[in-house]
């Protein structure tokens, strides 16, 4: 896997090699195990874990249990387990919460593809490997277990199915999630995702998969589930109505941060081309496609509330004072608009500068569409309002392809943004700044 990646983008997904890992050399796959007072389950869940990827799973592999704080035996079944068995280490946290383990065991693993899965199993083992493979081959970000899938085989009571649903729909209606299964217990996710992602998730219990999961479908990274056979363990110490209740603090929270803008998602960028058929493409510079497609879409958008502003104002105003207020006010909206969304801008730096320059912008088409008012009222006197629409339907068309290209090269420049990213991207964190961040959380 490629390390050397400016920090103001994602490096592309590569292709493990099948060399990659081996007994000399980092593991291909790390599955971490977070465990809280389990003494009777670890042993019997290890073993079995072990034995399943030493048969089925074609490279290099570490199992990590994740003691929280355990006051039973589990630390000593881990450190036996880790003397005993190859491939097997434990961590110790001295506080509880199964996101502040993953994110500690990730954040220090030199694994490329980082997985967990709860100590009960209950997921069936064969789904491991397609949970990863797309990891591994470059496909996908990061990949879930999901219980809700059509071909998923599920055994659990009706209690916990009908909560698992009712949160899946809170969550697609309240933050628009579009993944299915967001508790699941098995999931997996590239170790350069998971260096730029988990510094940005806040919640270190259960909610913890799911801001993760948010957050990386906000930033457009790709998102692989898997259909999954299912037992639910009767015996599980889960308290569900104290984690519901924190699940939708964290929803509220994840939401409320999402709307302002709030969070950096542009560090999780891919950049244009990871797809190989992208690289084929010559001759097109960095991102212009993606751009266009942005522009376009504000454009039009603009356009129609442009107009419907033009015929509210036009009402009680002449054509040119009309046009004046309107297109001022969509303006200011249309540069809003392609600074975060065409031009990848986050933040409120520079933006009152934008602003500025794109009112220059403004004043271009501000005399476009008025010189070409004037004129259909030199020509024909008193035009009617549909014919008035037409000649500013065409004349924006003419301003739009102008102000693309100085948004393009001289609003929102690709020097500036360069220049910009490292500077908002912090450096992959360290064992030393994961303690740091532990201590201060």
């Amino acid at each position: 896997m490629r390390t050397e990646t400016p920090w103001s983008t994602l490096p592309a997904r590569d292709h493990l090699l099948a060399g990659v890992g081996g007994a000399a050399g980092a593991p291909v796959l790390d599955v971490v195990v977070p465990v809280y007072n389990e003494e009777k389950d670890l042993e019997p869940c290890v073993l079995r874990l072990h034995d399943h990827l030493a048969r089925t799973f074609p490279y290099a592999f570490r199992i990590t249990v994740a003691d929280n704080a355990s006051t039973d035996r589990t630390p000593e079944v881990a450190e036996r387990l880790a003397r005993s068995l190859p491939g097997v280490r434990s961590f110790r946290l001295e506080e509880k919460g199964r996101g502040r383990a993953l994110r500690t065991v990730w954040s220090l693993s030199d694994a490329p593809v980082l997985a967990y899965m709860d100590v009960d199993l209950s997921t069936d083992l064969n789904a491991l490997l397609p949970l990863v493979a797309p990891l591994i081959s470059g496909h996908s970000d990061l990949a879930i277990g999901s219980r809700l899938a059509r071909s998923s085989r599920v055994v659990r009571g009706t209690k916990r199915e009908f909560i698992s649903r009712a949160y899946n729909i809170i969550l697609r209606s309240s933050l628009a999630a579009r993944f299915s299964d967001a508790q699941c217990g098995f999931k997996a996710i590239r170790r350069e995702v998971a260096q730029r992602l988990l510094p940005m998730v806040e919640d270190t219990g259960w909610f913890f998969d799911t801001e993760m999961l948010v957050l990386a479908e906000r930033a457009g990274l790709r998102i692989h589930e898997v259909p999954v056979d299912w037992v639910d363990d009767p015996d599980s110490t889960v308290h569900i109505v104290r984690t519901a209740t924190e699940d939708l603090k964290g929803v509220w929270r994840v939401g409320r941060a999402l709307a302002v803008g709030a969070l950096p998602l542009d560090r999780l960028a891919r950049p244009f081309g990871d797809d190989p058929r992208d690289r084929g493409i010559g001759g097109v510079p960095r991102g212009l496609a993606r751009q266009l497609v942005g522009f376009c879409v504000v454009g039009a958008l603009s356009t129609l509330f442009y107009l419907a502003l033009y015929s509210l104002f036009r009402i009680g105003v002449g054509p040119q004072l009309a046009n004046g207020a309107a297109l001022l006010v969509s303006a200011v909206a249309n540069t809003a608009a392609n600074r975060r969304l065409t031009f990848g801008v986050r933040g409120r730096g520079g933006a009152v500068r934008h602003q500025a320059q794109g009112l220059v912008v403004f004043a271009i088409g501000l005399s476009l569409t008025a010189g070409s008012l004037a004129a259909l009222g030199a020509a024909s006197g008193s035009p009617s309002h549909t014919t008035e629409l037409a000649v500013l339907i065409a004349a924006n068309l003419a301003a739009t392809v102008l102000r693309f290209l100085l948004f393009r090269a001289w609003v929102f420049p690709d020097r500036d943004r360069a220049a910009a990213g490292p500077a908002a991207v912090p450096a992959p964190p360290t064992a030393e700044t994961i303690h740091d961040l532990r201590d201060a959380r």
